[in-house]
């Protein structure tokens, strides 16, 4: 089958197509024919040499996929050749086929194309677990999400506006701002404001409850600064790739807590438990309109270099996704 390799480690040039054998699923795993895989920083990290993909996951990119059931395992039940679905991944969806144990994958949303499904996965999963699962984010508090137009960030905005959260967020230009604020959040110009002051302000100087941070770095003291008493600072990428440091003393004050996590590495169970997490509390607000996937471009495979440059180039609202079928 086709996928997109790297066989060294570099900018998008190294990736290229190629041949490679086709999955065998096991008793447990679904295969799947890829309609679209969906792209995200950690796909710019590996491609980088910087976060390789956990033993047993094929070495090419890709974290998440749409596609149709071509193959069920022995020991699956639920699932049936020729459903339409989306998957997590632990690697191998820049391809035409994937093979997926069955805990991971959930069905493709009424009212969501199964290409524009590829965007969901990941940005779902890791609101999700970070947001709600150990950020305990509660109707009457806070969020504040660094990288509101990312997917990621636009997913967490929707998410915790349709369950009755507040929801400031920090971009980089004034057009988006509008767009993070169409989507029900207060948007912040980090050129233009200081999000501590702002927030703070919006507040009446409670602070947030919850911040989602993706850029690292000197973000983390500033946002022990934000920071609600017994408020939760979730890092999930140090996309700044900066060291942080921070008072101790004023997280103790408040009280505070700070995450860093990942899913990608976790136990296949930690994995399954945040994908039955999403299946059954975002997938319901998805299919009743409430939070849509937001695709910024959709690029064939074989254009993967390209879009990893465009990718990296910054300026987009929302997801990237390469077509395969």
């Amino acid at each position: 089958m086709l996928a997109i390799l790297n066989s060294r480690s570099g900018g998008p040039e190294v990736l290229e197509a190629g041949e490679v054998d086709d999955p065998v699923p096991g008793s447990a795993e679904v295969l799947i024919d890829v309609a679209a895989a969906g792209m995200n920083h950690a796909d710019l990290s590996q491609r980088a040499g910087g976060y390789p993909p956990p033993p047993g996951a094929p070495a090419w990119l890709g974290m998440e996929v749409s596609g149709t059931i071509a193959h069920v395992g022995v020991d699956v039940v639920g699932w049936s050749v020729g459903d339409e679905v989306c998957a997590l991944l632990p690697g191998g969806g820049y391809a035409e086929r994937v093979a997926v144990h069955a805990s991971l994958v959930l069905p493709r949303p009424e009212g969501v194309s199964l290409v524009d499904a590829a965007a969901l996965p990941e940005a779902a999963a890791t609101v999700w677990s970070n947001v709600f699962m150990l950020g305990e984010l509660a109707a009457d508090e806070t969020l504040l999400v660094h990288g509101g137009t990312s997917g990621i960030g636009s997913m967490a905005i929707q998410v915790a506006r349709a369950l009755g959260a507040d929801v400031i967020t920090t971009v980089g230009s004034a057009a988006k701002v509008s767009f993070v604020e169409s989507l029900g959040a207060r948007g912040l110009n980090y050129h233009e404001a200081d999000f501590v002051e702002e927030v703070k302000a919006a507040t009446d100087g409670h602070g947030a409850d919850v911040i989602l941070d993706l850029v690292g770095g000197d973000y983390l003291p500033r946002n022990v600064s934000a920071l609600a008493v017994g408020g939760r600072v979730m890092v999930i990428a140090n996309q700044s790739g900066e060291p942080s440091t921070f008072a101790l003393g004023s997280l103790m004050m408040k009280r505070g807590r700070i995450h860093g996590t990942t899913i990608r590495p976790r136990p296949l169970a930690e994995k399954a438990a945040i994908i039955a997490g999403v299946r059954e509390n975002v997938w319901p607000l998805i299919e009743g309109g409430a939070v849509r996937p937001v695709v910024d471009h959709v690029l064939p495979l074989a254009e993967a270099a390209e879009a990893h440059r465009q990718l990296e180039a910054g300026g987009h609202i929302g997801k990237f996704l390469l077509r395969v079928r």
